[in-house]
């Protein structure tokens, strides 16, 4: 899973839990801030897939995790204005809900590794993720073939040292 761009990883997981309605917005979703830290809601309809995808990976890589640990990866930086910057923790709310709405997608569960809690991957999200990881490498692979083609069939055209000896004579 690690081997593929994270962004496109997320991206497609956020369609596929899209798809298979495994998460759903509620309805204040739509004109509601992500933190502190922000000014305006989310641009994209679809942020709460977006995120919900996210948050699945980062339980994935850093499990067990909780809503305090989730607020402090996606925080950010304030403009106080003329006051310096500040960091402020992202809303817990929001993160809570994926939290939950994975977790009775039997995505997550709830466990305690040690004198760590929080939530941690399911083999059904570990599958999901890698399904997912799959169907992205396969799509960069054949995107690299068939731009790797395209480029060594003009490479081999353009430095044809027969076709360039001939027509200098």
């Amino acid at each position: 899973m690690r081997d593929v761009s994270q962004p496109k990883l997320v991206l497609t997981l956020a369609a596929e839990l899209k798809r298979q309605h495994v998460v759903a917005p509620p309805d204040w979703a739509s004109f509601v801030k992500t933190g502190h830290h922000r000014e305006r809601p989310p641009v994209d309809e679809d942020w709460w897939y977006s995120r919900a995808a996210s948050v699945l990976r980062t339980v994935y890589l850093r499990g067990p995790v909780g809503t305090a640990k989730l607020r402090v990866r996606y925080g950010g930086r304030k403009n106080r204005g003329m006051n310096t910057d500040r960091f402020f923790p992202a809303g817990g709310n929001h993160l809570r809900k994926i939290l939950q709405q994975l977790e009775a997608a039997k995505l997550v569960k709830q466990e305690m590794k040690g004198v760590h809690k929080g939530r941690v991957i399911t083999p059904l999200g570990r599958k999901l993720l890698h399904a997912v990881a799959n169907v992205v490498k396969a799509e960069a692979a054949s995107t690299a073939q068939s731009a790797g083609v395209s480029k060594t069939d003009s490479a081999k055209a353009e430095s044809s040292p027969q076709d360039t000896a001939g027509s200098q004579e």
